[in-house]
């Protein structure tokens, strides 16, 4: 439908990222829970997703690789909160473990089928928010959720 809101907090080293979605909460919450789902939607469209754990429950932890020809990029995390419309975790590059983001995500019924999401990210510095920014984060973002829009248009999540 749109293209993420993708904004850094001036006082708090956080990222904020906004973007509606024509689904139902719990077609987001599905969309981030099921690895099954996640793997087929999650990252820029020149990676694929291989989960290799993922325990979706408070205390649960997961861990997914992206893949680029021969090179691969691992992220792991601990599921700290799940409820209808929330999602509170951990989230960490395997390249950078020292560096422990707290991500807090929401859905927002807007009525009509529409779904805000709205998620944060609580970084250890602002040089580290700085790097996230600069990274070409945005592309991943608004490549995933374009995904992620196929399969709700298909009725597959």
């Amino acid at each position: 439908m749109t293209e993420a809101q993708i904004s850094a907090d001036p006082q708090v080293p956080i990222i904020r990222i906004t973007r509606d979605f024509k689904a139902a909460p719990a077609q987001l919450l599905r969309a981030h829970t099921d690895p099954e789902l996640y793997a087929r939607w999650v990252g820029p469209n020149r990676l694929t997703t291989r989960i290799d754990y993922w325990d979706a429950r408070r205390g649960g932890s997961w861990r997914f690789t992206n893949i680029e020809d021969d090179q691969e990029y691992s992220f792991y995390g601990s599921f700290h909160e799940i409820t209808d419309d929330r999602i509170v975790q951990t989230f960490t590059w395997e390249g950078m473990p020292d560096s422990v983001s707290l991500e807090t995500m929401s859905f927002e019924d807007l009525g009509n089928g529409v779904t805000r999401l709205h998620a944060q990210s609580l970084v250890d510095s602002f040089e580290g928010r700085d790097a996230w920014l600069s990274s070409g984060m945005e592309v991943g973002v608004n490549d995933g959720y374009a995904k992620l829009d196929g399969l709700l248009a298909a009725d597959e999540v």
